[in-house]
C-alpha cells in the first residue's frame, strides 16, 4: 500500500465523510441560497449552521468573529490585503506598514504586491527579530496614534513545523511587542492554515484579528474552499470597492449608488458561495470528532509520531560518525506546543554532501512513500535553514531553476529539501516504513559497491535515549529485503521489422552523396567508428516498443513515434507509472497497408488506420504532456473498449491532431540554425532519445552484482526505452557530445534524460524492481541521468530522410563537457 506523508500538503479524506455527504445530497434538495424557495432556504440555513460549527470548533462565537467563505487560504489573504484600512504614504497622517515574518507562505508574502499598489510600505521581519522587538516599544505619549498597521505570522511554519507563540497576538495588540518602531495601532493576521490541520486553536484566548484557513488541510475534502475568520472589532473598518451578486442591499445601475448588506459575511462573499462544499464541512466536523475525539488528541497523536521519527532519524550515523540526515528545525521536538508534526531534512552521503531532494523523492516513490520536496512555497524559511542567499536565489534562476521544478542541486548546493508530515490518519507503521526506507537505501550491502568509489561506509544506529518509552520498537527497524526479478518470459515484447518504406534508388544515391557533404567532422579522442545498432519507435506512448532496422523520419522524429496515447476517463494521460501493464500492449506499424496493429496476450488483435481522421466525427480536444498542451482526437469506442478490457478500468485511445503540429519549443540548434521551431509528437521532452551500448554494459555489470539473477543486455536496453541505440567505444562518452550526424540527419544534443521509476518496470512482464533505479543512482553518483535527448531540423522534402541500423554516427564534442537537463518541471521519462 501507499505510505502517505504529505499531510501538511493535504489531509486524506475518510470514506465515511464521503458517504455521509452523498447520503445528505440524496436525501435533500439544496437550491441557490440567494433564492427564496424552500430548497434555497434549506441551503441558507445549513450554511449558517456550518458557520456556527466552524466558530465552535475554534472555541469562539458569532459575537466575536465572522466567518467569510473564500476559495481557500490564499483568497482569504488577498481579501485582507484589499480590504484592510491602509493609510498610504504622502498623507497628513502617519502611513501604515505591512510587516510579515520571513518564515511565511508565498501567499502571505504576495500581499506586499497589493500593498505596494496602495503606496503602503512592506517590511519583512526575521523570526529572531521579534524576540528583541520590545526595544521598538513606543513611549506612552506616542501610543495614541490610530494609524492601522498589520503584522502577519504563521501559527505553524509549513516548512519546519515550528510553532510560533500565540501569545504574540496579545503582545502585539497591547504594544508590548512592535515589529518596527512606528506610531500606530497593530492588528494581527494569524496564518493558521498549517496549524489547524493538527492542533487546537482557541480564539477565545488568542484573539487574532484575521485568521485565514483552508478546509482541505483539515478534512481532505472538499478542496477549493476556505474561510477568513474576522474579529468583529475590526470588521467595520474593512473597505471594499467591488460588489458582486448577493452583496448589495440596494444599488442603481444608472448611477453611482450602492448600499452593502449589513452582514459582514454577505458583504464580502461575492456571488453564490460554493454551497454544496460548505454543506460537506458539517460532515467533516462530525466525522473528525467521531474518528479522533477532537483536535487535542490529534495533536498528541501526530506529535508522538513526529517525535519518534525525529529521534530515530537524528541518531542514524555512518560508520565514520557522519550523520545520515541534516534536519532543519528550530526545536528539539520536546513539546507539541513548540513543534508541529512536520519534519524537514536533506539526506547526506558519508562525506556530508547533500543528496538532491529529487533523487530522494524518486527513491521514495519506489517504496510507495509519498513525500513533499522543494521549498514548499516558503522561500524565506528555505533561505534561513539552507543558508541560501538572495544572490544564490538569483543565480539559481539564471541556471534554470524555478520554484517547483526538480533541479535539486546547483553547484553542489541544495535548492530545497525533503518534508514529511503526519496527520490524524497516520500510524506508527507509516513512521516505521519511512525509517526503514532511509535505512535500507543508505545501509544496504549494494550501496557499498559503487564502481566509482572504493566503498560506501555502512550505517549504524545509535542507542535511542532512555526515557522514551514510545521508542521501544526502534530496534525493529531493519533494512527491507530487495525485491528480486521474477523469472523473465522467453518471448520478447518488442516487435521487430525491417520496415516497409524504401526510397527510390536515385533518391537513395542522392542521400548517400549528401552524407559526404553535410556530415559533421569527428572530433573525438580516438578514431573507432560509432554505429547505430537498434532503432525503436513507440507508436502508443508508454506501450511496447516497435523495433525496426530502418525507418523514415518525419517532422516530429521517427514517423508515427508516440502519435497515440492512452488516457483515463478524465482525459489524463496514463503511463507505465500508473499502469505498468501498458508495456504488454504491442503496437506494430504496416506502412504499406497504412495500419497500426495492436496486440496483447489474451486479446484479439485490433487495428487502426494510419491516416488521420479529419471527418466531422473527430472531436478535437486538448490534453497535456509534460505540462505542454497538445491537441488530440478520440480514436473511437472500439479501441476504447479494447484498452478498457485489457487494463481493467475505463480508458480511451487518443491521437495527436494535425492541428497540433505547431506544438514547438525554441531550441538553440547551435551549428545548424539558431532558435528553430522544433515540432514534437506526444513525447515528454525531445524528438529522440539516444543511449549507448557501452554505457548499458557498464551499468549492467553494476546492477548484476546486486541481483540474484543477472539481467540480459536486451532486457536492460528495453527498460530505457530509447529511439536510437548506438555502439560507441567508451561508456557515457555520449554525454560529451554537442552535435551528431547520422546519414543526412543532423542532431542537436538537448541534454541528459533524468530517469524515473519506469526503468524499474520489466518491459516483458510488467513487474517492478526498484533495484534498477537505486543501482543507477548509486552508479552515477546519486544522479539518475542516462541517455541524451536529440532534436533535428526537418530536411527539405526533396531529400527524404531514412534512419538505418548500421549507419555511422559522427559526433562533435562540446566545449563544456557538463550538460544540463532540459527545462521541464516534471521528471523526464521516456514514456
Amino acid at each position: 500500500g501507499i505510505t502517505y506523508l504529505d499531510h501538511a500538503g493535504s489531509a486524506l479524506f475518510p470514506e465515511s465523510l464521503l458517504k455521509a455527504f452523498t447520503d445528505d445530497l440524496r436525501n435533500n434538495v439544496y437550491g441557490n441560497p440567494h433564492s427564496q424557495n424552500i430548497s434555497s432556504k434549506l441551503t441558507y440555513d445549513t450554511i449558517e449552521h456550518v458557520r456556527y460549527r466552524i466558530l465552535q470548533h475554534f472555541h469562539t462565537t458569532a459575537e466575536d468573529y465572522t466567518v467569510i467563505f473564500t476559495s481557500g487560504c490564499t483568497a482569504a489573504l488577498k481579501l485582507v490585503a484589499e480590504a484592510f484600512p491602509w493609510i498610504p504614504e504622502g498623507t497628513k497622517q502617519p502611513s501604515s506598514r505591512f510587516c510579515y515574518l520571513t518564515d511565511s507562505h508565498t501567499s502571505v508574502v504576495g500581499m506586499r504586491g497589493m500593498t505596494a499598489s496602495m503606496n503602503v510600505l512592506s517590511v519583512p521581519i526575521k523570526p529572531k527579530e521579534i524576540w528583541f522587538s520590545e526595544k521598538n516599544r513606543l513611549p506612552a505619549e506616542e501610543q495614541n496614534c490610530t494609524t492601522p498597521h498589520l503584522f502577519s505570522y504563521p501559527a505553524q511554519s509549513n516548512f519546519s513545523g515550528t510553532k510560533y507563540p500565540l501569545s504574540w497576538i496579545q503582545d502585539m495588540k497591547s504594544g508590548k511587542l512592535c515589529p518596527i518602531k512606528v506610531p500606530g495601532k497593530w492588528f494581527v493576521l494569524l496564518d493558521a492554515a498549517s496549524y489547524v490541520s493538527s492542533s487546537p486553536l482557541d480564539l477565545g484566548v488568542h484573539q487574532a484579528d484575521f485568521i485565514p484557513i483552508s478546509f482541505y488541510k483539515i478534512f481532505g475534502f472538499p478542496t477549493g474552499l476556505g474561510a477568513l475568520l474576522v474579529n468583529n472589532r475590526i470588521a467595520p473598518l474593512l473597505r471594499k470597492s467591488y460588489f458582486g451578486g448577493g452583496t448589495a442591499a440596494a444599488y442603481l445601475a444608472g448611477e453611482d449608488f450602492y448600499i452593502p448588506r449589513e452582514s459582514i459575511a454577505e458583504r464580502f462573499e461575492d456571488g453564490t458561495v460554493s454551497f454544496l462544499d460548505i454543506i460537506a464541512l458539517k460532515h467533516g466536523f462530525d466525522v473528525l470528532e467521531n474518528l479522533t475525539g477532537g483536535m487535542e488528541k490529534i495533536q498528541q497523536h501526530t506529535f508522538a509520531l513526529a517525535r519518534y521519527t525525529y529521534t530515530v532519524l537524528s541518531t542514524l550515523k555512518y560508520a565514520n560518525g557522519a550523520p545520515v540526515v541534516r534536519i532543519y528545525s528550530d526545536t528539539d521536538f520536546s513539546s507539541p506546543d513548540a513543534q508541529g508534526p512536520i519534519l524537514n531534512f536533506n539526506l547526506l552521503d558519508e562525506n556530508g554532501e547533500v543528496i538532491g531532494f529529487s533523487q530522494v523523492e524518486k527513491m521514495a516513490s519506489l517504496y510507495s512513500i509519498h513525500v513533499r520536496t522543494g521549498c514548499f512555497c516558503n522561500t524565506g524559511a528555505c533561505q534561513m535553514h539552507l543558508g541560501i542567499s538572495k544572490e544564490d536565489i538569483q543565480r539559481n534562476l539564471q541556471a534554470g531553476h524555478v520554484c517547483g521544478d526538480d533541479i535539486d542541486l546547483v553547484d553542489g548546493q541544495p535548492t530545497g529539501s525533503v518534508r514529511i508530515s503526519f496527520g490524524y490518519m497516520s500510524s506508527f507503521e507509516d513512521a516505521q516504513t519511512f525509517l526503514k526506507f532511509i535505512i535500507a537505501t543508505r545501509l544496504s550491502k549494494s550501496d557499498t559497491e559503487i564502481p566509482f568509489q572504493s566503498s560506501l561506509p555502512k550505517l549504524t544506529t545509535e542507542p535511542v535515549p532512555a526515557g522514551h518509552s514510545s521508542f521501544n520498537n526502534a530496534d525493529k527497524l531493519s533494512p527491507t529485503p530487495h525485491i528480486m526479478l521474477k523469472e523473465l518470459r522467453n518471448n520478447s515484447s518488442v516487435t521487430k521489422t525491417t520496415g516497409n518504406w524504401q526510397p527510390p534508388e536515385a533518391e537513395a544515391e542522392s542521400m548517400r552523396a549528401a552524407v559526404s557533404k553535410t556530415a559533421v567532422p569527428t572530433c573525438r579522442r580516438d578514431g573507432k567508428p560509432i554505429t547505430v545498432t537498434n532503432i525503436y519507435l513507440y507508436p502508443i506512448k508508454s506501450c511496447s516498443a516497435f523495433e525496426v532496422t530502418e525507418w523514415p523520419v518525419g517532422s516530429q522524429g521517427l514517423l508515427y513515434d508516440r502519435n497515440w496515447m492512452v488516457v483515463n476517463q478524465n482525459g489524463v494521460c496514463i503511463t507505465q507509472k500508473q499502469e505498468p501493464r501498458l508495456c504488454l500492449v504491442n503496437p506494430s506499424v504496416d506502412l504499406k497497408k497504412k495500419l497500426m496493429i495492436i496486440q496483447a496476450e489474451g486479446m484479439d488483435p485490433i487495428s487502426i488506420s494510419l491516416e488521420e481522421n479529419t471527418g466531422k466525427e473527430a472531436v478535437i480536444c486538448e490534453s497535456k504532456v509534460c505540462s505542454h498542451r497538445v491537441k488530440t482526437y478520440d480514436c473511437g469506442e472500439g479501441l476504447a473498449s479494447w484498452f478498457s478490457v485489457f487494463l481493467g478500468h475505463p480508458c480511451r485511445l487518443i491521437r495527436q491532431s494535425s492541428d497540433n503540429k505547431n506544438r514547438s519549443h525554441q531550441k538553440n540548434t547551435k551549428g545548424l540554425a539558431s532558435a528553430t521551431n522544433i515540432s514534437l509528437s506526444l513525447v515528454n521532452e525531445a524528438q529522440y532519445l539516444l543511449i549507448n551500448v557501452a554505457s548499458i554494459l557498464q551499468l549492467k555489470e553494476h546492477i548484476s552484482a546486486r541481483l540474484e539473477k543477472p539481467l540480459e543486455l536486451e532486457e536492460l536496453i528495453q527498460r530505457f526505452r530509447a529511439n536510437i541505440v548506438i555502439s560507441a567505444p567508451e561508456s557515457f562518452e555520449e554525454e560529451e557530445w554537442a552535435e551528431i550526424s547520422i546519414g543526412v540527419l543532423q542532431f542537436q544534443v538537448v541534454g541528459p534524460c533524468s530517469r524515473c521509476q519506469i526503468i524499474c518496470i520489466d518491459q516483458q512482464s510488467g513487474e517492478r524492481n526498484r533495484e534498477i533505479l537505486q543501482s543507477l543512482s548509486a552508479a552515477r553518483g546519486r544522479k539518475t541521468n542516462f541517455g541524451i535527448y536529440l532534436m533535428n531540423q526537418p530536411l527539405p522534402s526533396s531529400c527524404p530522410a531514412l534512419l538505418s541500423v548500421g549507419s555511422q554516427v559522427l559526433p562533435v564534442l562540446k566545449e563544456n563537457t557538463e550538460i544540463h537537463a532540459p527545462t521541464c518541471s516534471k521528471e523526464k521519462c521516456s514514456g
